[in-house]
């Protein structure tokens, strides 16, 4: 199977683990620096690969002013735990009672922020994806079917087959770990920014520019008219 000849659907052939160094700062740091990174997942001798494309920051209660919009904001329950642990670990809640969705923890051990992966590029084990969404083995893979595999953060945890108890607490820098992020030196030099989406409208971050989306990305979600300003990624 042949995928589209988009640069960031390019897979390099090496690749290395981003180290916890990497997530110990502030999410909306994090958040753009990890746009062109691969998440990958293995499972039972199957290697899933996607460059990341779209995420979005959410900050810890510590911030001034505090993010309601952050699963952390009142402080640690039982849910959100892994968020005040050390950086670098996969976050992983439910929505609806039968979706995921994936976040890394920033900041220092006890200081809770974390991004959340929006969308990613299939990159390998796009048949396994495909499988994991239901969708046709046989497909054929045009940029409308690869943006229906993984945009949006539920389609991109079923695709790579990503739930809460499997995954929730993972280290994403750990060589032992299913679940990695990995840096194969595709680089991005500019950012979308735009407001959160998918967030209650009478929340009061609702309108915070705290997404960053890699322009020109085929499996961005969201309406694809895409506008922000463009900022540069350090």
């Amino acid at each position: 199977m042949k995928l589209p000849n988009r640069r960031a659907a390019t897979l390099k052939p090496e690749s290395t683990l981003l180290p916890r160094a990497f997530f110990e700062t502030r999410p909306e740091w994090v958040a753009p620096r990890l746009l062109g990174k691969l998440l990958v997942h293995r499972v039972r001798g199957v290697e899933m690969t996607g460059r990341i494309v779209e995420v979005e920051a959410y900050l810890g209660p510590h911030n001034d002013p505090p993010d309601p919009a952050a699963h952390a904001h009142r402080g640690p329950t039982p849910r959100n735990q892994v968020l005040f642990g050390l950086p670098g670990h996969a976050y992983v809640y439910s929505i609806y009672g039968k979706y995921f969705c994936l976040n890394i923890s920033c900041e220092a051990e006890g200081h809770a922020g974390c991004v959340l992966l929006r969308a990613v590029n299939p990159l390998s084990g796009v048949e396994q994806m495909a499988l994991n969404r239901g969708l046709p083995p046989d497909f054929a893979p045009t940029d409308a079917f690869l943006r229906q595999l993984t945009s949006g953060p539920s389609r991109l945890c079923q695709a790579l087959g990503v739930t809460r108890p499997s995954h929730n607490g993972l280290d994403v820098t750990s060589p032992d770990s299913p679940l990695q992020v990995r840096d194969d030196g595709f680089q991005l030099t500019e950012a979308m920014l735009t407001p959160r989406i998918g967030i209650n409208p009478t929340n009061d971050a609702v309108d915070w520019p705290l997404r960053f989306v890699a322009p020109g990305s085929l499996c961005i979600s969201g309406p694809r008219n895409l506008k922000g300003e463009r900022v540069r990624v350090p």
